[in-house]
């Protein structure tokens, strides 16, 4: 067989893709017939640095999600004669596989074009996770510390300015490093598991509570007046909070359904840990700004609780500024996956993950760019889409 022309390699390319058009197209079209109930998310569509955001965005969301029905090869599997093929390049002795490397083979003769696809999976999994736990963090902390101030405030400030004061990249390297992991005594649990306080693993221990301890004081607020129906929502926060909480910090589920591998542990940890202080600095400076507001004052004479004050009546209008950062601390949190794997100090190393693909080709960039260049364009259009999307919102958001 002939390798495949750059007009091959591109038609090929977009027809694996499939899935992810036929699922772009539904959200698209929906949005825009029903952009008028949609809010914030529906005015996106009146911008077009918004829709090419969002575009650029659920591309690589749904290469995540339908990456099974997209690769053409086994991630992990090497071929023989395909170290370092060139995109395009036939298969050497095909025997039923796709018959082409798309976009060529990598130091260890595996697939780039499958390796890229299933990459996606790895970043979308951790960046939107740990961002969503660090800012529930953030909140949970941020709130409190504007509202009343005083002594409070000061001590949770003085934390988080020690946290940012430190190093980012140094604070990675000792977080995510995996002779930490070894660090710290083993404490029997039950059924025979034993959990290693580590640090990284005690951070978890306490970080992964948030957000158990935010929805719960969420419905608390919300609901206290309807005793049988926050009663409904405490349980079921709490047994599946609780379940979580058992299984992704002490790695002791009794039922196996939540686990997560050390060394990915110590990197969501990492990212919570950096990203939290600057999710309460930002909640702590809106908040103080709203709480002098009439409406709150008005709740405050009709006697609502703190706390609902707080969950219902200013986090609600803080909403806009939370998203655009929630959107760009994505971009931030891919970037810096990116660059502990490109430093090994990511998921495992025969992880898929753009970074350590990076890493992998570099070393050969003169000669075979393509094993580095692929996840590197990977790596920038998605960063670029949540940009162009935290751009897009902001501006948006700006008009309420």
């Amino acid at each position: 067989m002939e390798p495949l022309t750059a007009l091959q390699i591109t038609t090929r390319i977009v027809i694996q893709l499939w899935p992810v058009w036929a699922a772009l197209a539904l959200q698209l079209g929906l949005s825009f017939a029903m952009q008028r109930r949609l809010g914030l998310y529906g005015r996106l569509f009146r911008s077009p640095m918004g829709i090419s955001g969002l575009i650029l965005v659920m591309i690589w969301v749904y290469a995540a999600i339908f990456a099974p029905l997209i690769i053409t090869h086994d991630p992990l599997t090497q071929l023989s004669g395909m170290k370092h093929a060139l995109p395009g390049s036939p298969l050497k002795a095909p025997e039923g596989l796709y018959p082409y490397y798309i976009l060529g083979g990598d130091h260890l003769a595996r697939d780039i074009f499958s390796r890229v696809v299933m990459g996606a999976r790895d970043v979308l999994t951790i960046a939107p996770a740990a961002t969503l736990v660090a800012f529930m963090t953030g909140i949970t902390l941020g709130l409190p510390a504007g509202y009343f101030g005083g002594k409070l405030d000061t001590f949770l400030s003085f934390l988080a300015n020690l946290v940012l004061a430190f190093p980012v990249i140094l604070l990675f390297y000792l977080l995510v490093t995996p002779e930490i992991q070894v660090t710290g005594p083993e404490i029997p649990l039950w059924m025979g598991k034993v959990w290693r306080a580590s640090i990284p693993n005690v951070m978890a221990a306490v970080l992964f509570l948030f957000p158990v301890i935010f929805l719960a004081i969420l419905w608390n607020s919300r609901f206290h007046t309807d005793p049988k129906r926050r009663n409904i929502y405490l349980a079921i926060t709490l047994t599946l909070g609780l379940w979580a909480w058992s299984g992704l910090a002490l790695n002791a589920d009794p039922l196996g359904v939540w686990a997560m591998k050390p060394n990915l542990l110590n990197v969501f940890v990492a990212v919570v840990f950096v990203s939290a202080p600057t999710v309460f600095r930002i909640v702590r400076g809106i908040t103080l700004d709203l709480r002098a507001r009439d409406y709150i004052a008005a709740s405050q004479t009709r006697g609502e609780s703190p706390w609902y004050i707080m969950l219902w009546e200013i986090l609600p209008n803080a909403r806009g500024p939370l998203i655009v950062d929630f959107c760009l601390r994505i971009g931030y949190t891919t970037i810096l996956l990116g660059t502990l794997g490109f430093f090994g100090l990511g998921v495992s190393p025969e992880s898929p993950d753009w970074g350590s693909t990076i890493n992998a080709g570099r070393k050969l960039l003169s000669t075979f760019p393509h094993a580095a260049v692929v996840p590197a364009a990977a790596l920038m259009s998605l960063v670029l889409g949540l940009n162009l999307l935290a751009d897009a919102l902001r501006e948006e958001s700006l008009k309420d």
